[in-house]
């Protein structure tokens, strides 16, 4: 048996205001993706706008602290804490933000009927690094996470440092790995000359 309180999970900043909280690679979780979302102020994001298609993913959003309000496919739902939001339908675009100061949102989700460990909970912890231009972390932590999960997002973040960092040569490694959709997105980037 573990235990873990959602306050003892330092938060990580991944995307504008939007603070990623690993529950699951924390506590080893391997049967489905559960992670927390938390907001410090009124109006930031406790859910990024996607959809799940590419990853083919039912997603249940629990909001367990303060209020949210949740946009899915531009309908508004007003969710306060103990709402569950389920989402059936990877197609579905989803985003929520804080309507209170300190809400938290649980993501439960994954494939149905198995689970596969999602790419993003590898690259989100490489993303302050990256902004940070400490490219030597990022390198490191996307490079364990290769260890554990080839997939071609984690590819992707790693040719985007390797570029970034002046590796020209690996970053053509690492991008020659990688999706079409993926090699499609870094060239949008000009990180490296034709």
């Amino acid at each position: 048996m573990k235990t873990l309180h959602l306050d003892d999970v330092e938060g990580i900043p991944v995307f504008g205001t939007l603070v990623w909280k690993p529950i699951r690679k924390t506590l080893g979780v391997t049967a489905f993706g559960i992670n927390a979302y938390a907001a410090a102020e009124i109006g930031d994001e406790v859910v990024e706008e996607h959809d799940e298609t590419a990853l083919g993913h039912e997603e249940i959003y629990a909001v367990v602290a303060g209020h949210a309000t949740f946009t899915v496919d531009g309908e508004e739902v007003d969710a306060p804490a103990g709402t569950l939001v389920y989402l059936d339908d990877p197609k579905q675009k989803r985003h929520a933000v804080a309507n209170e100061r300190g809400t938290t949102v649980l993501a439960i989700g994954g494939v149905p009927g198995k689970h596969e460990i999602s790419p993003w909970e590898y690259f989100f912890p490489a993303l302050p690094a990256i902004e940070a231009h400490d490219y030597d972390t990022a390198r490191s932590i996307l490079e364990e996470g290769l260890r554990e999960l080839d997939h071609s997002a984690l590819h992707y973040h790693l040719a985007r440092v390797e570029a970034l960092a002046g590796n020209e040569e690996r970053a053509r490694a690492e991008l020659a790995r990688c999706s079409q959709r993926h090699r499609d997105a870094f060239a949008e980037l000009e990180l490296l000359p034709d």
